[in-house]
């Protein structure tokens, strides 16, 4: 900000709704009449419906010591405006009121698409923008149609088009009331229009509406799913090169035809407004996505690691022997790990160092997880005991009630008791 306020001074004047004001000769000089015929200078602003009170003030200061408007006009600190400002073809340079009544209009027309739709300028209105800009406006009476629609660049026939659009009764009201009601409590607020285009099919009246349809209808409604980006630098496992590192035997390829023969696992972090961390370690199977073991705790830790792996490998038939494929994390280089691996038959497998894509399916997991339970969330208070017992059942929910597109519209268990496997 400039001494004594300065910056605050050419606020006033140059910026209004947003909008970068510019005022030509011919309205500060007609400010200046009509301060000379009496008018106060709130009157003034008011009739010009243009500027503020206190930049008609100081053009009339100006004016009276300079003696003239118009020489005060090159001293005064006003926008900077190209010769005598804006050309109008349509109107007579020499007709001052004429200009005066079409900016005044100009800036009726911001106003009412700030008020409107809150925006700042007329750049991609739609028609029915327009339209419903125009129609705050018709009621003073200050203005003709013609000129309304010239102002915003709309024929007549196609305003008259969409007021009768807007005046029809809304057909997918009913359907609005369902996708709310769903979005809100179904999908607690996280879940996108393929979950709720599949809910809709659920219920016990089901309704058929395209995926379009739902999208749209909650882009008007304003539904969005809560998410967060990271601020914070993301939690690393990275701790050098402890052990040597086995190859890469997935090259992200995340496909499996068999449960029990490809695992997934990684470390995530979560950071709670009380300061403190709670870190989530699982593991998934990439032949039907699910979480087939999983541990939390406040220390990223090789025991937190460890147990996650001693519970999944519970879990295992005779004969199955999957390969476990995870980053370059120093859980997984530590002769604990490694012992469990070799105990169990596991083959290991690992992602090249600092390449994220290559355990891709993984991630995309944690993603999904923070997206919907996590972002968007008060964990104001949250103790980490209880945000770990929140997280358990929000992963037993993702096993049990989730459907998946890649499973063709199954949740995980029932995607794996289709199959005649035990979940």
């Amino acid at each position: 900000m400039a001494p004594n306020g300065t910056a605050d001074k050419k606020l006033d004047h140059q910026v209004r709704f947003g909008v970068r004001m510019t005022y030509s000769r011919a309205v500060v000089e007609r400010a200046g009449e009509l301060r000379r015929s009496g008018l106060s200078c709130r009157e003034i602003a008011r009739e010009l419906d243009g500027p503020s009170k206190s930049a008609v003030a100081r053009w009339t200061r100006a004016g009276a010591a300079g003696g003239t408007v118009g020489r005060a006009v090159a001293k005064m600190d006003l926008p900077k405006v190209v010769g005598d400002g804006p050309v109008y073809p349509d109107i007579d340079p020499d007709d001052k009121d004429a200009l005066i009544e079409h900016l005044v209009l100009e800036n009726a027309v911001l106003r009412a698409v700030n008020d409107v739709l809150k925006a700042a300028s007329l750049d991609g209105m739609s028609n029915r923008e327009k339209t419903l800009v125009i129609d705050r406006l018709r009621p003073c009476g200050k203005w003709s149609l013609r000129e309304l629609t010239s102002s915003l660049g709309i024929s007549k026939s196609s305003y008259e088009y969409q007021r009768r659009a807007i005046a029809r009764p809304d057909r997918l009201a009913p359907l609005r009331a369902l996708v709310r009601r769903i979005f809100t409590e179904d999908g607690e607020g996280a879940r996108g229009y393929r979950f709720v285009t599949a809910r809709l099919r659920e219920l016990d009246e089901p309704v058929r509406a395209s995926e379009k349809v739902v999208l749209r209808i909650m882009r008007e409604e304003g539904l969005v799913p809560r998410w967060m980006r990271r601020k914070r630098r993301p939690y690393s496992s990275y701790a050098g090169e402890p052990t040597p590192a086995p190859p890469n035997l997935v090259r992200r390829d995340f496909r499996s035809a068999l449960p029990n023969f490809l695992w997934l696992t990684d470390i995530t972090e979560f950071r709670l407004p009380s300061g403190r961390k709670v870190y989530l370690s699982a593991i998934r199977d990439c032949f039907d996505s699910s979480v087939v073991a999983w541990r939390a705790g406040e220390r990223p830790d090789a025991a937190l690691a460890n147990s996650t792996l001693e519970d999944a490998c519970a879990r295992l038939a005779p004969g199955e022997r999957p390969v476990i494929h995870s980053d370059r994390g120093g859980h997984y280089r530590w002769p604990g790990w490694i012992s469990i691996c070799e105990d169990n038959d596991l083959t290991r497998s690992m992602s090249a160092k600092g390449c994220s894509p290559d355990n891709a399916a993984m991630e995309g997991f944690f993603g999904l997880l923070k997206r919907e339970f996590w972002h968007g969330r008060d964990w104001s208070g949250w103790a980490p005991a209880r945000f770990i017992e929140e997280l358990g059942a929000w992963i037993g929910r993702y096993n049990t009630e989730r459907r998946s597109d890649t499973l063709g519209g199954r949740t995980p268990a029932e995607f794996r008791a289709a199959l005649g496997r035990a979940a």
